[in-house]
């Protein structure tokens, strides 16, 4: 299909995966084996997804590929949530 280097797309999750990168540095230090893992690996996927999908022959294969990085995506915002609340709970 095309190039995921050349996709807008691609670079905003890199720039995302950096931003999830730096802020959970921060993370209390019982999270980082835990909640911090699974981020990485989510935000890290994002991306993974959207490159491997636009290497892939067909709209088809991309486009599920597309909607495995959207799941991630998903996943990061349910678990940013369950760390906000996390850390609400813990003043």
């Amino acid at each position: 299909m095309h190039g995921h280097k050349g996709l807008d797309v691609w670079h905003k999750s890199i720039d995302f995966a950096v931003q999830v990168y730096t802020f959970t540095k921060d993370f209390p230090i019982d999270e980082k084996f835990s909640l911090v893992s699974q981020l990485k690996r989510a935000v890290v996927s994002i991306a993974s997804n959207i490159s491997e999908g636009a290497a892939r022959n067909s709209s088809r294969e991309y486009i599920q590929f597309l909607y495995i990085a959207l799941g991630s995506a998903s996943e990061i915002e349910t678990q940013l949530i369950i760390a906000s609340k996390n850390t609400t709970s813990a003043t």
